[in-house]
Protein backbone atom coordinates (compact mmCIF):
# COMPACT_ATOMS: atom_id res chain seq x y z
CA UNK A 1 0.00 0.00 0.00
CA UNK A 2 1.35 3.77 -0.60
CA UNK A 3 -0.58 6.74 0.48
CA UNK A 4 -0.13 9.50 -1.41
CA UNK A 5 1.14 12.84 -0.01
CA UNK A 6 0.05 16.67 -1.67
CA UNK A 7 4.01 17.03 -1.96
CA UNK A 8 4.03 14.46 -4.81
CA UNK A 9 0.20 14.84 -6.47
CA UNK A 10 1.35 19.04 -6.83
CA UNK A 11 4.68 17.77 -8.70
CA UNK A 12 3.43 15.58 -10.67
CA UNK A 13 0.69 17.50 -11.84
CA UNK A 14 3.02 21.10 -11.65
CA UNK A 15 5.47 21.12 -14.80
CA UNK A 16 7.01 24.02 -12.50
CA UNK A 17 7.68 21.84 -9.97
CA UNK A 18 10.99 21.23 -9.15
CA UNK A 19 10.10 17.48 -8.21
CA UNK A 20 8.20 17.36 -11.57
CA UNK A 21 10.26 14.82 -13.52
CA UNK A 22 11.30 12.77 -10.63
CA UNK A 23 7.54 12.40 -9.55
CA UNK A 24 6.24 11.38 -13.11
CA UNK A 25 8.83 8.49 -12.99
CA UNK A 26 7.58 7.49 -9.78
CA UNK A 27 4.05 7.45 -10.54
CA UNK A 28 4.36 4.62 -13.75
CA UNK A 29 4.88 2.05 -11.01
CA UNK A 30 2.90 3.75 -8.35
CA UNK A 31 0.03 3.51 -11.27
CA UNK A 32 1.02 -0.33 -12.54
CA UNK A 33 0.75 -1.28 -8.97
CA UNK A 34 3.82 -1.62 -7.62
CA UNK A 35 3.31 -0.68 -4.09
CA UNK A 36 -0.33 -2.28 -4.09
CA UNK A 37 -3.28 -0.03 -3.60
CA UNK A 38 -2.66 3.79 -3.77
CA UNK A 39 -4.58 5.17 -0.60
CA UNK A 40 -5.77 9.18 -1.52
CA UNK A 41 -6.81 10.46 2.06
CA UNK A 42 -9.56 13.59 1.91
CA UNK A 43 -7.72 15.86 3.61
CA UNK A 44 -4.52 15.69 0.73
CA UNK A 45 -7.29 16.12 -2.03
CA UNK A 46 -8.08 19.62 -0.37
CA UNK A 47 -4.56 20.19 -0.12
CA UNK A 48 -3.79 19.65 -3.75
CA UNK A 49 -6.90 21.43 -5.29
CA UNK A 50 -5.91 24.59 -3.19
CA UNK A 51 -2.08 24.54 -4.28
CA UNK A 52 -2.97 23.66 -7.80
CA UNK A 53 -5.69 26.83 -7.88
CA UNK A 54 -3.06 28.65 -6.46
CA UNK A 55 0.08 28.14 -8.20
CA UNK A 56 -1.79 26.98 -12.04
CA UNK A 57 -5.81 27.83 -11.58
CA UNK A 58 -9.26 26.67 -11.31
CA UNK A 59 -9.55 24.96 -14.15
CA UNK A 60 -6.31 22.33 -13.34
CA UNK A 61 -7.49 21.96 -9.85
CA UNK A 62 -10.77 21.10 -10.98
CA UNK A 63 -9.49 18.81 -13.32
CA UNK A 64 -6.88 17.26 -10.99
CA UNK A 65 -9.11 16.66 -8.27
CA UNK A 66 -11.74 15.14 -10.51
CA UNK A 67 -9.14 12.57 -12.08
CA UNK A 68 -7.66 11.12 -9.08
CA UNK A 69 -11.29 11.06 -7.48
CA UNK A 70 -12.02 9.05 -11.07
CA UNK A 71 -8.52 6.86 -10.87
CA UNK A 72 -9.23 3.47 -10.58
CA UNK A 73 -6.25 2.65 -8.95
CA UNK A 74 -6.89 5.16 -6.25
CA UNK A 75 -8.87 4.50 -3.09
CA UNK A 76 -10.11 7.54 -1.87
CA UNK A 77 -10.12 7.92 2.25
CA UNK A 78 -12.82 10.36 3.96
CA UNK A 79 -11.40 11.47 6.98
CA UNK A 80 -14.43 11.93 9.30
CA UNK A 81 -13.77 8.24 11.12
CA UNK A 82 -9.87 8.80 11.47
CA UNK A 83 -10.42 12.31 12.58
CA UNK A 84 -9.70 11.22 16.65
CA UNK A 85 -6.71 8.99 15.88
CA UNK A 86 -5.00 11.60 13.64
CA UNK A 87 -5.73 14.10 16.12
CA UNK A 88 -3.94 11.75 18.98
CA UNK A 89 -0.99 11.44 16.12
CA UNK A 90 -0.53 15.21 15.84
CA UNK A 91 -0.77 15.63 19.62
CA UNK A 92 2.08 13.21 20.13
CA UNK A 93 4.42 14.06 17.39
CA UNK A 94 6.44 15.96 19.27
CA UNK A 95 9.29 18.72 17.42
CA UNK A 96 8.26 16.87 14.14
CA UNK A 97 6.17 19.71 12.78
CA UNK A 98 3.85 17.94 11.13
CA UNK A 99 0.91 19.38 9.35
CA UNK A 100 -2.43 17.97 10.55
CA UNK A 101 -2.66 16.33 7.29
CA UNK A 102 0.78 14.77 7.76
CA UNK A 103 -0.25 13.05 10.70
CA UNK A 104 -2.99 11.65 9.07
CA UNK A 105 -1.27 10.04 6.46
CA UNK A 106 1.56 8.86 9.31
CA UNK A 107 -1.54 7.08 11.43
CA UNK A 108 -2.67 5.95 8.09
CA UNK A 109 0.51 4.51 6.79
CA UNK A 110 1.18 2.83 10.60
CA UNK A 111 -2.42 1.26 10.63
CA UNK A 112 -1.92 -0.57 7.30
CA UNK A 113 1.71 -1.89 8.06
CA UNK A 114 4.54 -2.10 6.08
CA UNK A 115 3.61 0.71 3.86
CA UNK A 116 4.97 3.82 1.88
CA UNK A 117 4.57 7.62 1.39
CA UNK A 118 4.98 9.04 -2.12
CA UNK A 119 6.27 12.68 -1.11
CA UNK A 120 9.00 15.17 -1.42
CA UNK A 121 8.24 16.32 2.22
CA UNK A 122 11.43 15.19 4.07
CA UNK A 123 9.02 15.05 7.65
CA UNK A 124 8.10 11.45 6.76
CA UNK A 125 11.88 10.16 6.46
CA UNK A 126 12.92 8.19 9.29
CA UNK A 127 9.57 7.70 10.28
CA UNK A 128 9.23 4.07 12.05
CA UNK A 129 6.74 1.50 10.00
CA UNK A 130 7.00 4.17 6.76
CA UNK A 131 8.84 3.99 3.70
CA UNK A 132 9.55 7.19 1.85
CA UNK A 133 9.17 6.81 -2.45
CA UNK A 134 10.85 8.15 -4.12
CA UNK A 135 13.81 7.35 -1.92
CA UNK A 136 15.57 10.77 -2.83
CA UNK A 137 14.57 13.98 -3.64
Amino acid sequence: MIVLDSSFLVAYHNSRDVHHEAAVSTMEPIAAGGWGRSLLLEYVLLEVATVLLARRGLETAVRVSTALLEAREVDFVPCSDIFPDTLETFRLQGERGWSFTDAAIVMVARAAGDSHVATFDGGFRGVEGISVVPASG
